[in-house]
């Protein structure tokens, strides 16, 4: 359902930076119940402008989290394909991704058609046994509304990232799915690469960056100030799932 750039504020969730992606002049449609930025007035543009520098607000789509002893073993009971190495981030099918942020920890994030389907299931399906002693399963942790959620792609976007993160996230440094738990623009965030397929193949350097959702303002400006030099702006989703067509 496509929404005017002002919409009815009372009928749906809200990003932590939607007064931003307003004011950009963000068109929206609802997915998850919240009003996501689908493109800013020009997809055709949008396009061009992901593959070299760009920043979407990806805060509305579904994620969750699980942590504590046995969350790795009773996620893979529930099907997921979890690696044993920590700061990875393991894809599943349908395209979300299970981050393994510790040994204990996995932060998962929904794929870009945003459907909420696994990220659903797990939450439905985790809960306390009876038996005694407990089964050590873990528990859930509320990351959709802990972290806000944004991606930033483009060719460009290593070399971006040198200005407001110490970690060398260019390709043959950082791998894909590779993690980074460091400091962004001096505040403490989550970094994982993870590239789309452009639309002749070759693949468009990607980072989904999750962070503080007090925080959110802050950091989306500051990215916006450090991309500025590259001609970088906000894309909606959009232009992303375009730039990803091939990988899922």
């Amino acid at each position: 359902m496509a929404l005017p750039k002002v919409f009815a504020q009372n009928q749906l969730r809200r990003s932590p930076i939607y007064r931003e992606t307003q004011a950009a002049g963000a068109f929206c449609e609802v997915i998850n119940s919240c009003a996501v930025p689908m493109h800013y007035g020009s997809p055709d543009s949008e396009l061009g402008r992901a593959q070299k520098m760009a920043i979407a607000d990806l805060s509305g789509l579904p994620r969750t989290g699980f942590k504590g002893a046995g969350t790795a073993d009773w996620l893979q009971g529930q099907g997921l394909s979890i690696g044993a190495d920590s700061n990875m981030a393991y894809r599943q099918e349908g395209g979300a991704l299970a981050a393994r942020l510790a040994p204990t920890e996995i932060f998962l994030i929904d794929g870009l058609e945003g459907t909420g389907a696994l990220i659903d299931k797990l939450n439905g399906a985790w809960s306390w046994g009876t038996e005694k002693p407990r089964k050590l399963i873990g528990y859930p942790m509320p990351r959709q509304d802990s972290h806000a959620w944004f991606m930033i792609t483009g060719s460009a976007a290593p070399e971006m990232f040198a200005k407001i993160c110490g970690v060398d996230l260019r390709p043959h440094k950082f791998r894909p799915g590779q993690i980074a738990q460091t400091s962004l623009a001096k505040m403490s965030g989550i970094v994982i690469r993870d590239d789309p397929i452009g639309p002749n193949g070759g693949a468009i350097p990607g980072f989904h960056l999750l962070a503080d959702v007090a925080s959110a303002e802050y950091l989306w400006g500051a990215v916006l100030d450090a991309m500025s030099e590259f001609g970088g702006a906000p894309v909606g989703l959009q232009a992303l799932r375009r730039l990803g067509e091939a990988q899922t």
